[in-house]
């Protein structure tokens, strides 16, 4: 019955419906709840798709349009303009076809009107009524008249009470019903001649099933226009008193009449509908989803109509109302309730408990509170949180959670309903433990929900209820309820905050604390800074003197952050949880508060709880205060003291004893709080300490010298060996996750970055002539471009206001806007720069998924331009694919092979030419009312800067309906920024000191501290501090290992060990998610999901800022949504999570305007790397994602397509393709896997150095650099589609392709035993280099200079690559044999090799093949870990205590069924290989995406499978596109392990019938 109703559903647009496929159980949705029923059907549907046992995909519905076997590969666009002409053809031919059957349907409708009125037996009428449903099964609204439906309704109800033949009865029902379906106003007319009480009457009699059956559906029909008529006619229950005995199709359409009449309850007598809630009650015990989602809608609408009475609330409590619905909201239900319906049921409980004393008690004591904290602990608290409007009706979970919590504590006993309120208070203060069981659940959350960045509806619900809850509790049960919540650092932080209604309810909360428990909590708030924040509010002069930065910002006015300047329809606070307030008179209600409210309350708390002696700043600072501003002080004046001279050692000294100091004070028994740890100043000190002076110096006069590199380098290492040393028996944790952790809680008190969301309805098919030309599927903005006063090298722009791409930058509208502004007189000069300019400034102004410092929205995520602009795609894509100076290199394979024959020059040729001409062309600077804007920004950013600035927000339709304009004006000579200072400074190093390049890791210490940081933050506040501190912590745990063994050569080299073996270090290891801020995750996140959100240009600066410095501070996963919004946008990202989750349901709704289509690719078998080759030739440069279908096989879609990606990676990996290290030490890092020859390495595959005298001339290399090209391309391309490889890089090549630079130590990580002999040889150097420092020559040596008890001359070393005697390093009568001398250019002349020359031209065609899918550079806010894990998903990530958690048992299984413990039983003894070709065998791929089997889409499921003959006979089979096991019920385990394993190794390598 569900693909029937959704097949008529789905042609409605189309041609008029089949009535004759009807069943008397057949309905038609209507309207109003069409969209839950069509998910009703479609999840019917999803189990009955299954069936179909052909490996296929669901996509298959998408891709149709280019399922064409002839044009599989030709242009897509075409494919739409088609089939809207067919559209129209087959229209047109409709229309004619229905004026030509409506003249022929009024001649049958007044014979059968006819037929009917005379007095003929019952066979003619049966016979008339069987014409007349016929008839009506094919005629449209157009057919049926008014009057033709006025005459036939008399007649079919009369008919319809005919006693004696049920047949007549059920033929003139279902006329009624298809007349309503087919003409809905006959209801009128089928209503006036008192059809509900017929077929109530036959309901009521239920002497005929499927004549009640057909009585159900006509009510239904007649429900949907008139509910109140079917209300006043007892609908409710005669649909509702037989309902057991129907089928869960028919019960569903009685509950879907209930449903339309509850939408529509009269506001007078309750009883019709009252006397249903028994049988509704017990209706939410059945198991059927749909069904039961529909009785909450029913009872959500009932309770809706009587929350105004208290007696009917407490009626309804009778009924075990309370008890169901808990038992529904409970995460542990049965049923999955879809959110609306969830937030509902919340809302019921939300009224009784408002109205109703007996549900309020009832629900302490059925514990609610636990349930309720349950929700709040497990639900993504960033989920939902998409705009202050969403409080006024469409309320996320948490806010719906929240007036819950509200209503459950009485609010005053000024109360409307006095006696009710006394009455709640009477029962918490006799109950006492129950309200104690309640603040403990319920308290440590809602801390939880406020300190993880809530929007301001969230955070002020959350402590209104923690102000009541502190209000009720008594001084006793209030010390236990705090003891562990640390609500004093917890105030300290909302104080932060600038809402007056917020700060009102945190000094209320404040005063009562410290009114019922002042001894306890006085020095509490004293340390935690709560005193200071409230005397900050009190006055401002005295807070400018304090040098409190957490509390200096405090201002009594609205946050610009939380909009609530906004004059729209913002609703107040003060209204926001008044749940009897009437909707109008809440959001139009003035605010409540007082105009001093905030002062003088904050005056009576400092005046009656804190000493008047507190109020001198010196003496309210804490002893610990004291104690770390000293250490800070006394740290920052030795630096001073050091800069521009040579650090002594008795500096060194100091500066080593003043860290332990510090070290112990933060990792000691005292503790630190957040407040007393950022006033310290300690965050500055350090940073000062390591930049050596240059994090407080002047910008652009830094000291960037090779000495200060020098200095900077071994203050990190003394650094990282003592907060990275355990050895303190004291120390609990390493010190550095101490540090990490204070200042991370640090950023939380203090950072404000703000969330701006979108509130208008997305407007769509809008043009954006600036600056590319086409269409958007956002909102534009409107400018006029005006030139500056005084400018006359440039003219005045002739148009007037133009609509202007908001997601594109400046430099963008600049390319736009220069060549049209330009002199005409210098034409005859300029005109062949202007037109390079204008031909090379579009294409470079339109990718948007280059990594430039634009955010500008992506080209292909409008599926207009889908249309427009792809038949051009071979011509522009690789310019919409990638940023400017890539393009050069990109043109062509060809190019891209012969590139690398120069590797370092050709790529400096091409870089610095790009940015030359950008610098020496004309340039404009613009200004928005007189300020200068940030060419890198959007102009959404723009705008949103500086309505920020001026505390005014605009949002909704006037933010775009509103004029900008933009004065636009000459630039000056480019001035060379500081990063290109640094970047020249580290080139100079590397050119003048070719080996301390690799030894020392001076690249990373050159650009650490002489660069800003790329974050829209005053450099002189806290917050900045914080970050970059936390920036250069994270830099430094990255590269512990680095300068841990620096440290010990040397101490090698001075003497200090003697054994080559202490060289080896151990590095403790931080956790990387200790970096992560779940505050600044949860803002990115719900940043993310605004609608505005197509870009990183689309949301405010700091989250591409922040990304572009900081990335760690954002979660994994964060990062990957950010990765796909800014490498392909939105609808890229959509499509992409569609493609995952509905794969293998064909019967899913794709929104039109996300879905994408996708291209289908024949391959062949037996030559996957040239169907690879060609693949990307053909598609690389398409954001499309490609489908794969095998030569002479019946499956495509997801799993063949995995397939495919899997064997390509096993491809590359085979030996003897020149493009990895196999050849040197073989026998000790890889081995080969016999059968298929693949490369397995333990520590990952590197590439293979080839001799820099080779070029594109040797055919061999030519063949590996075309192997790197495609490489490039398939990993891309992988990204992008959301495809998983099971390739294994070393970490260093990770390194690479994240733009790292590799030195001497990175060697280890992918060849142990040569990284360890290098680093040894080093120390001999190191050790020599140190001996003829300090001993004349001819002084004997102090120390030995012999290679573990031999010398270098005896080890007959030449100067070839190890393992690669055809490599040679150098040449000449010096370089023939390895001795003492040329040693350290031997190993320099390795490292080089190894890592840099060698490999050099493969890296780069490796990335030029790459860029041509989307810009390399997207993914360096990834850690090679990371990267890893995005690239090639799971590797063992087999939580067994979870597999019943993430595997779905349907169609004969469930998780106890014999079969599937037997199963379960036999994946947990798989080793790793027979693992490995299970998941290939389930899913199509060797490993799980990131994320593991929760998040594999569609979600892994094991069905019976039905066997013909005996089930031991039998194999499993899977539908891999949905990844869907159909296992037979074996007799045994034994019997099916066997099968399992024939199955997975010999079912491989082919997708046919399954």
């Amino acid at each position: 019955m569900g693909n029937r109703g959704q097949k008529r559903t789905e042609m409605i647009d189309e041609l008029p419906a089949d009535k004759r496929a009807c069943s008397s159980l057949d309905f038609r949705p209507s309207s109003s709840n069409s969209s839950v029923q069509t998910h009703m059907n479609s999840s019917n549907s999803t189990h009955e798709t299954h069936d179909n046992d052909m490996e296929t995909s669901s996509s298959a519905s998408a891709s149709s349009r280019s399922e064409g076997e002839p044009e599989r590969d030709s242009a897509y666009g075409s494919c739409d303009s088609d089939d809207a002409e067919q559209r129209h053809i087959n229209l047109r031919h409709y229309r004619d076809y229905q004026r030509q059957r409506s003249s022929g349907d009024h001649g049958k409708f007044k014979r059968i009107l006819t037929s009917l009125s005379e007095e003929t037996g019952p066979s003619g009428q049966v016979a008339a009524l069987t014409e007349l449903c016929e008839v009506l099964s094919f005629c449209t609204e157009d057919s049926l008249s008014g009057m033709v439906s006025d005459s036939l309704s008399p007649l079919l109800v009369n008919l319809a009470k005919h006693e004696t033949n049920p047949e007549i009865m059920l033929l003139a029902i279902r006329a009624i019903t298809y007349i309503c379906d087919v003409y809905p106003r006959s209801s009128n007319f089928l209503i006036r001649h008192d059809a509900v009480p017929a077929l109530c009457q036959r309901l009521m009699a239920i002497e005929y099933s499927d004549v009640a059956e057909q009585c159900m559906q006509a009510l239904e029909k007649i429900s949907r226009e008139q509910p109140l008529a079917c209300l006043q006619g007892g609908a409710i229950m005669a649909v509702l008193n037989y309902i057991d005995f129907f089928s869960t199709t028919v019960q569903r359409v009685a509950l879907s009449t209930v449903v339309n009449i509850c939408k529509k309850l009269p506001s007078e007598c309750p009883s019709p509908f009252m006397e249903a809630v028994p049988i509704l009650c017990n209706l939410l015990q059945y198991e059927d989803r749909q069904l039961v989602e529909y009785v909450a809608t029913c009872l959500i609408k009932i309770v809706e109509r009587v929350s105004q009475s208290s007696e009917l609330l407490d009626e309804l409590c009778k009924h075990e109302l309370i008890h169901q619905v808990i038992h529904l909201i409970d995460l542990n239900s049965r049923i999955t309730i879809s959110p609306p319906i969830y937030k509902g049921l919340i809302g019921i409980l939300t009224k009784l408990s408002s109205g109703s004393f007996v549900a309020f008690r009832t629900l302490y004591e059925l514990n609610i509170s636990s349930i309720l904290k349950d929700i709040l602990s497990t639900y993504d608290l960033s989920h939902g949180m998409s705009s202050p409007h969403m409080v006024d009706g469409h309320c996320n979970q948490v806010y719906e959670v929240l007036k819950l919590l509200y209503e459950l504590l009485p609010t005053s006993a000024r109360d409307p309903d006095a006696q009710q309120v006394s009455d709640k208070e009477s029962f918490l203060v006799n109950s006492s433990s129950l309200l104690q069981k309640f603040g403990m659940d319920v308290l440590p959350l809602l801390i939880q929900v406020v300190n993880s960045g809530a929007n301001l509806y969230v955070c002020y619900g959350c402590l209104s209820v923690i102000n009541k809850l502190v209000y009720f509790s008594k001084s006793d049960m209030l010390l236990e309820l705090l003891k562990n919540a640390n609500i004093s650092s917890f105030l300290a932080g909302v104080f932060t905050r600038k809402d007056l209604h917020v700060l009102l309810v945190a000094l209320q909360i404040a005063e009562m604390i410290l009114q019922k428990l002042s001894d306890v909590f006085l020095n509490s708030f004293i340390k935690e800074g709560v005193f200071f924040a409230i005397d900050a509010l009190l006055t401002q002069e005295n807070c400018s003197q304090l040098m409190f930065p957490v509390f200096s910002g405090i201002q009594l006015s609205f946050d610009s952050s939380q909009k609530s300047a906004s004059k729209e329809v913002l609703r107040c606070l003060c209204y926001a949880f008044a749940t009897g307030q009437s909707p109008t008179a809440s959001e139009t209600g003035s605010c409540k508060l007082e105009k001093d409210s905030v002062h003088n309350l904050a005056k009576h708390i400092r005046t009656n709880y804190f000493a008047p002696n507190l109020c001198d700043s010196e003496k309210g600072v804490t002893d610990i205060l004291q104690k770390l501003r000293t250490f800070s002080t006394t740290l920052s004046d030795l630096v001073n003291m050091t800069i521009g001279n040579d650090a002594s050692a008795q500096h060194e000294e100091r500066f080593y004893h003043i860290l332990i100091q510090i070290m112990a004070s933060l990792n000691g028994r005292e503790p630190i709080s957040t407040f007393e740890f950022i006033e310290s100043g300690i965050v500055r000190s350090l940073l000062n300490y390591l930049s050596n002076g240059q994090y407080l110096g002047e910008k652009g006069k830094a000291q960037v010298g090779n000495g200060n590199f020098f200095v900077v380098e071994k203050r990190f290492e003394v650094f990282a060996r003592l907060f990275l040393s355990s050895s303190e028996p004291h120390f609990v944790e390493l010190p550095l996750l101490v540090l990490i952790q204070k200042l991370q809680s640090a950023l939380s008190s203090l950072e404000n970055f703000p969330v701006i969301l979108s509130h208008g309805s997305k407007q769509r098919n809008s043009y954006a002539m600036i600056p590319n030309g086409r269409r958007a599927i956002h909102p534009c903005l409107k400018v006029r471009f005006v030139r500056g006063e005084g400018e006359t090298c440039i003219c005045a722009y002739s148009e007037d206001v133009q609509t202007v791409d908001p997601f594109s930058s400046l430099d963008a509208i600049e390319g736009f806007l220069w060549p049209k502004v330009s002199i005409k007189r210098n034409e005859n000069i300029n005109s062949p720069s202007c037109s390079k300019g204008q031909t090379e400034s579009l294409p470079l102004d339109l990718p948007s998924n280059a990594s430039t410092s634009a955010g500008e929205s992506p080209d292909a995520m409008d599926p207009d331009s889908i249309s427009t602009d792809l038949p051009n795609m071979q011509e522009d894509d690789a310019n919409l694919s990638q940023p400017g100076p890539e393009q050069a290199v990109n043109q062509s394979t060809e190019q891209e092979i012969q590139l690398p024959l120069e590797p370092d020059a050709s790529m400096e040729m091409q870089h610095p030419a790009s940015c030359s001409d950008e610098g020496a062309s004309q340039k404009l600077v613009f200004y928005l009312e007189g300020q200068q804007l940030d060419q890198t920004l959007t102009l959404y950013q723009v705008i949103l800067q500086k309505q920020m600035r001026e505390h005014e927000f605009i949002t909704g339709a006037k933010l775009w309906s509103q004029v900008y304009t933009l004065t636009y004006k000459r630039a000056a000579e480019p001035i060379q920024g500081d990063s290109q200072e640094c970047l020249q400074s580290d080139q100079n190093i590397c050119v003048s000191d070719k080996v301390g390049a690799y030894i020392q890791y001076t690249p990373f210490f050159s650009s650490m501290f002489a660069c800003e940081l790329t974050s829209d933050l005053e450099r002189s506040s806290s917050t900045y501090d914080i970050l970059f501190l936390l920036r250069s912590l994270e830099r430094l745990h990255r590269i512990t290992f680095h300068l841990l063994s620096r440290e010990r050569i040397c101490a090698f080299a001075e003497g200090k060990i003697d054994n080559l073996d202490s060289l080896k270090v151990g590095v403790p290891s931080v956790p990387q998610n200790e970096f992560v801020s779940s505050k600044l995750t949860e803002k990115l996140e719900q940043q993310m999901r605004d609608s505005l959100s197509v870009s990183p240009g689309g949301m405010p600066s700091w989250c591409k800022q922040l990304m572009a410095s900081c990335p760690f501070l954002f979660s994994f996963e964060a990062r990957c949504k950010y990765f796909r919004l800014a490498a392909f946008g939105q609808l890229q990202v959509q499509s992409h999570q569609l493609s995952q989750s509905n794969s293998g349901a064909t019967s899913d709704r794709r929104p039109s305007s996300g879905s994408s289509p996708r291209k289908k690719f024949l391959v062949f078998r037996n030559q996957i790397l040239d169907s690879a080759a060609q693949m990307m030739d053909m598609h690389a440069r398409h954001k499309v994602p490609i489908e794969i279908e095998y030569s002479e096989e019946v499956g495509t879609g997801l799993g063949p397509t995995l397939e495919f990606y899997t064997l390509v990676s096993h491809e590359f990996q085979k030996s003897g393709l020149g493009m990895w290290r196999e050849e040197a030490f073989a026998s000790r890092t890889c081995f080969q896997v016999e059968d298929m020859g693949i490369l397995v390495s333990t520590f990952g595959l590197f590439p293979c150095p080839w001799p820099s005298t080779l070029n594109a001339s040797n055919e061999k290399f030519y063949e590996v650099i075309k192997k790197f090209v495609l490489l490039g391309q398939v990993v891309a391309k992988s990204l992008q589609d959301g495809r998983v490889l099971d390739l294994h890089f070393s970490e260093a090549f990770y390194k690479i392709i994240l733009g790292q630079e590799l030195t001497l130590y990175d060697i280890q990580s992918f060849d142990p035993e040569l990284g360890r002999t290098l680093l040894e040889f080093q120390a001999l150097v190191n050790r020599k280099m140190f001996q003829e420092t300090i001993n004349d020559e001819n002084s004997p040596p102090e120390f030995d200079l012999c290679y573990r008890d031999a010398r270098i001359e005896d080890l007959c070393l030449d100067f070839t690559l190890p393992g690669y005697p055809d490599y040679v390093l150098a040449s000449g009568p010096d370089h023939k044999m390895v001795n003492m001398r040329n040693l350290e250019e031997y190993v320099s002349l390795i490292v080089d090799a190894t890592i840099n020359a060698g490999i050099s031209r493969q890296v780069e065609a490796f990335k030029s093949g790459f860029n041509q899918v989307f810009p390399i550079e997207h993914l360096q806010i990834f850690t090679e870990e990371e990267l890893e894990r995005l690239l090639c998903g799971e590797r063992d990530s087999w939580a067994f205590n979870e597999l019943l958690d993430h595997i779905k048992f349907d169609h004969g299984y469930t998780a106890s069924s014999p079969p599937i413990v037997n199963l379960l039983e036999i994946i947990q003894e798989f080793d790793h290989g027979q693992r490995r070709a299970f998941l290939q065998f389930v899913t199509g791929a060797p490993r799980l995406p990131p994320g593991g089997l929760a998040s594999l889409s569609p979600k892994l499921t094991i069905v019976r499978k039905h066997c013909s003959n005996l089930a031991d006979a039998d194999l499993p089979s899977v539908m891999t596109c949905a990844n869907y096991l159909k296992l037979p019920a074996y007799s045994s385990k034994e019997r099916m392990k066997e099968k399992l394993l024939y199955a997975i190794t010999e079912g491989q390598g082919s997708f046919h019938l399954s």
